[in-house]
This record gives structure tokens, sequence and C-alpha cells, in this order.
């Protein structure tokens, strides 16, 4: 799989991650265990960055327990989710106390974003964060999260991105491009909407060049041909989906008549 440098953070991410919403709130033994068998999916892939949250129910932990003994081989992402300081750093210490170090701390839909910068950067200045950033997922906030970027206070944004959610593709990726700020993607299925119908072999074919076998591997790839995106973290409870999702990350990569047979194919 190939891997990008994550903007001016310095991080060198593989291009196809792995998202634990949704997916990773489990509390039984069996549920643990099939999120185990997609961690190990994901690393044997190369799929190292993995991506949490507080939001995220016991997905933190959970992904904790999964990467005992192995934590060194994973990129963790998560983010602090609190509407007072108070609350964001207990939930900061707590994932500190299950990762042990943090490579990329976000701030969640930007919720208190001024509030909990000053514990992120005081922990980044200790080398016990790495990277900060940002995420939200509405497009009305993308100018928020923009401002941000422009006042050199986040290194990493992660935004919704696929060919039927492209608002980011102007103003923000341009102004990530510019600022050389890492750029993640969630929701690349558009939380599911866009695999209830999946395309005929036939529509498929003229994408088999490029190594697509798959529907989510077309709209994966479709993603990571725009160069301004660095990983894009699609979330499965699947094993078998995890090493899928990470065939999508090799190149070659799409032109634009291949993007344009995506998107109409996207709807």
């Amino acid at each position: 799989m190939e891997s990008r440098r994550l903007g001016r953070s310095g991080i060198t991410v593989p291009i196809v991650g792995l998202g634990t919403y949704r997916v990773f709130n489990v509390r039984d033994d069996d549920g643990e265990a099939r999120c185990e068998a997609v961690v190990n999916a994901a690393l044997e892939a190369s799929g190292t960055l993995i991506d949490s949250s507080p939001m995220y129910g016991e997905a933190e932990r959970v992904l904790a327990l999964a990467l005992s003994g192995r934590r060194d081989q994973a990129v963790v992402a998560t983010k602090v989710w609190a509407r007072t300081r108070a609350i964001g750093e207990t939930q900061i210490e707590q994932a500190l106390d299950w990762f042990e170090r943090v490579d990329l701390y976000q701030v969640h839909n930007m919720l208190r974003f001024h509030d909990h910068l000053p514990y992120l950067q005081h922990l980044h200045q200790a080398e016990r964060i790495g990277a900060i950033g940002a995420s939200h997922y509405l497009p009305g906030e993308m100018a928020t999260l923009v401002d941000v970027m422009e006042a050199g206070l986040v290194d990493v944004v992660q935004v919704p991105y696929n060919p039927r959610r492209t608002h980011v593709e102007a103003e923000l990726l341009d102004a990530a491009a510019r600022l050389d700020i890492g750029v993640l993607v969630m929701s690349p299925f558009d939380t599911g909407h866009l695999l209830a119908r999946t395309p005929s072999d036939e529509e498929l074919a003229p994408l088999r060049d490029f190594g697509v076998r798959t529907w989510p591997q077309a709209l994966l790839k479709w993603i990571l041909s725009d160069e301004r995106v660095h990983c894009v973290i699609p979330a499965t409870s699947s094993p078998s989906r995890m090493s899928e999702n990470a065939a999508a990350g090799t190149p070659p990569w799409f032109g634009p008549d291949e993007r344009r047979l995506v998107a109409r194919l996207a709807g």
C-alpha cells in the first residue's frame, strides 16, 4: 500500500486506514474478538492508521485492548469531544492511559476547540501527543475549519469526502494543500448510502486496469486519486472487508475520466 506524509505533521501514514465509528462500540467478548480480528487485518495490510473518539462509546478502550502488546505497530488518532475543558482533560488522560501516546489528537467536530487547544499544545510540547487536528462533517462549518487552518492552529483536518459530498473540494482542500496540512477523509461511503446500489461488473469494467475489483474499492480510489488527500479511514466490522479496502491503496490512480465515471455511477 502507498504511504503519504500527513502534511506538515511529518507523520507518514498508509493511505487507507481504519475507522472505529459504531463498529468498535462493543462490550462483550465476541465483539472484542471481532474487533481484534479487524485490527489484525489492518496491520497485516499495512493499514496502520486507526482513528477513534470518545464519541464512539467503547471504541477507544476496545482499540487499546486490540493493540495490547503491539501499540508501536499502529498510528493512533483519536479525539477530544467535551463541552468543558475539565471533561476534555479527563478524556485525554484516559486515552493516554490506554495508548501511552497518541500520534494525532483531534478536536471532534470543533466542539469547544479553543478551550481544548491549550492542553493539547501542552501535551504536544511534552511529547505525549504528536500532531494536533480538528474534524467536522457539516458543510456549513468548513469555513470555521479553514479559519483554524489559516491561523496555524492545526496540523491535520478530518472531513467527509465522497462522490456525493464534494463540498470540501474547493476551498478546504485547496487551503490544506497550500498550507501543507494533512487531510484525513471520513465517511467515504456516505455512511453506507453509497453501497445501497452496487454497479454491475460491466459498469466497473473500465476501472479494472486500475486494480478495482469492487464498488467500495472504486469509491476509495476515487477519493485517493485526489492528491490533496492523505488517508481515508473507512470503518468496518469485517476483516475481509478491511483487506479489500486496503487493496484500493495501490496505484495507478484515476484520471478525470475515471473519476467522472465513478461520480456518475454513484448517482
